[in-house]
């Protein structure tokens, strides 16, 4: 069984795995160190791949590696089942690079593919038929853009998002809502129509923490997955571990 531990911005996802199946997920509180060291040692766990992009990684893999087989902690020179051609691979966060891994694995064969990942920021990954991850664009995600609306200007208040608003705002907190979500919606749909204009049988995949959020508001055909991130982590670990 292979442990996959993705820290992000707020919070750890797990996941356990059989082969490419995904046996169970978890949430844990970042630094949560023993709640991952129990999953090893109450599963059958042999592999882990550890991905963060906010916090340090080696008291955890000091704890758990002796407990296993094969240990990785992702960085940009783990061997990838892709060809990275990020001119600064350093900078590139593990996040965007497991989820470009996880779309080029599930897409149709030899399709092109885009990955839309709606979370703390939206980002936008290109991997082509080839296999090459090509880069993508990083733009402010959903809570960011009601936070950067309340600190930066006098009056606007902090708004948080709701599934129903009125498309035309009545009052301030419906302009808000409205000029956001709206406007995130067009930008992701906007995104989607201009690579399937360039690229022939795009397979299109949105996941995040917003994932869901904006599925039921694009106009496009796409594969919501909220768990991509941990996919494509299993994918790198696996290409690794088979040598």
């Amino acid at each position: 069984m292979n442990l996959v531990v993705d820290c992000g911005n707020t919070q750890t996802k797990v996941g356990l795995f059989q082969q490419n199946a995904i046996f169970k997920t978890f949430v844990f509180e970042n630094g949560d160190i023993e709640a991952i060291k129990s999953l090893v040692e109450n599963y059958d766990v042999q592999n882990a791949i550890l991905s963060s992009v906010s916090v340090l990684l080696d008291e955890m893999a000091q704890k758990i590696t002796p407990l296993l087989k094969k240990m990785i902690i992702l960085s940009a020179q783990t061997p990838l089942p892709i060809k990275n051609c990020y001119s600064t691979p350093q900078t590139l966060g593990t996040d965007r690079l497991a989820v470009a891994v996880a779309a080029n694995f599930l897409s149709s064969q030899n399709a092109p593919s885009l990955v839309i990942d709606a979370g703390s920021a939206v980002t936008y990954e290109f991997v082509s038929a080839n296999g090459e991850y090509l880069g993508g664009n990083i733009a402010p995600g959903l809570s960011m853009r009601f936070t950067a609306l309340n600190k930066f200007t006098k009056k606007l208040p902090l708004v948080k998002k709701k599934e129903n608003f009125n498309e035309i705002g009545n009052d301030t907190e419906n302009a808000i809502l409205a000029g956001v979500i709206e406007g995130m919606t067009f930008e992701i749909d906007g995104y989607i129509s201009k690579y399937t204009q360039q690229n022939q049988n795009l397979c299109v995949f949105l996941t995040g923490g917003d994932a869901f959020f904006f599925e039921k508001r694009l106009k496009n055909r796409i594969f919501a997955n909220e768990n991509l991130s941990l996919i494509g982590l299993n994918r790198i670990l696996d290409y690794n571990v088979q040598g």
